[in-house]
């Protein structure tokens, strides 16, 4: 179901409100430009300051606009498994053909939390569920044996994680726990293609909201087989990359899509993820090097 160039979505804002004919136009760009899904309301979208009406009816207009062209897959998790189980039921509500999903950040479970926590999620839903292991905004990791003992007790509920860990030997030891139809997706564009060279599938991607074209090539190029195709894409994609974490998510990514889409908000809906003077810098240099300006 899901695999290739899938963008994690920014949300676009006008007057701190959520700006639908921007996000509708957005979504329609990155299904011409060949991505492969999309995902609304993960981190980049800037979910963690959406109230739940807002979140899922940003969902409910991805939905709508992809009109099944593409699956979409929702952002859905919580540090709350109430609260999770909750929005799991508002994405299947919405439309969505999965969610991405956590686990308890900040409560800092041990690894049979984590394990209960998903069990008590699955048992209260039917809707397929994709892992998101990263540590580095959660402080929770979910290690690979927990991983392959979430996928066994509910191989039909958990099809993949993306995995934002950057142990790129990780594909190798969930893909030995979890089986080979296990979807693995880099959480990370600059690891992408040492991620699929391991095993991975495709990229849940950030970069994809500037370059979507170029990501959806990148990932068509490696799934074809054409490794050579896809080391130039790498190369001609890789300072954006970097570009994209010079300062907090999504600051240096609205900027960028200002650039490349002219006229598209850039407003955050926290002024202080805004991107600093060296970060558009870095931006304008990067997309300059991917011919995008």
């Amino acid at each position: 179901m899901f695999s290739g160039s899938i963008p994690a979505l920014v949300t676009p804002f006008r007057d701190g409100r959520f700006a639908e004919g921007d996000y509708r136009t957005l979504v329609e760009w990155q299904i011409a430009e060949g991505s492969a899904g999309l995902v609304p309301c993960g981190t980049t979208g800037e979910a963690a300051t959406l109230t739940k009406d807002e979140h899922f009816h940003v969902v409910r207009i991805c939905v709508d606009q992809a009109k099944g062209r593409v699956p979409v897959l929702a952002g859905a998790g919580s540090n709350d498994t109430q609260v999770a189980i909750a929005n799991v039921h508002a994405a299947r509500a919405s439309g969505a053909d999965a969610v991405l999903m956590v686990p308890p950040y900040y409560n800092r479970p041990s690894q049979d939390g984590i394990f209960r926590h998903f069990e008590a999620v699955a048992q209260a839903t039917d809707l397929p569920i994709i892992l998101y292991n990263v540590p580095g905004r959660t402080v929770t990791d979910v290690l690979p044996t927990t991983m392959a003992r979430i996928v066994e007790a509910f191989p039909d509920r958990f099809l993949g994680v993306k995995d934002a860990t950057g142990q790129l030997g990780r594909v190798s030891e969930q893909r030995a726990g979890c089986g080979k139809g296990f979807i693995q997706l880099s959480g990370n564009d600059e690891t992408a293609l040492a991620f699929n060279a391991m095993g991975g599938t495709g990229c849940i991607s950030v970069t994809a909201n500037v370059a979507p074209r170029l990501c959806a090539e990148f990932q068509a190029a490696w799934a074809a087989g054409d490794n050579a195709r896809a080391l130039e894409l790498h190369d001609q994609l890789y300072p954006l990359h970097i570009a994209m974490f010079t300062d907090a998510s999504p600051g240096p990514i609205k900027y960028a899509l200002g650039k490349v889409r002219p006229g598209f908000p850039g407003e955050l809906r926290l002024p202080m993820t805004a991107a600093s003077e060296a970060s558009r810098s870095a931006v304008d240099a990067a997309l300059a090097h991917a011919a995008l300006i």
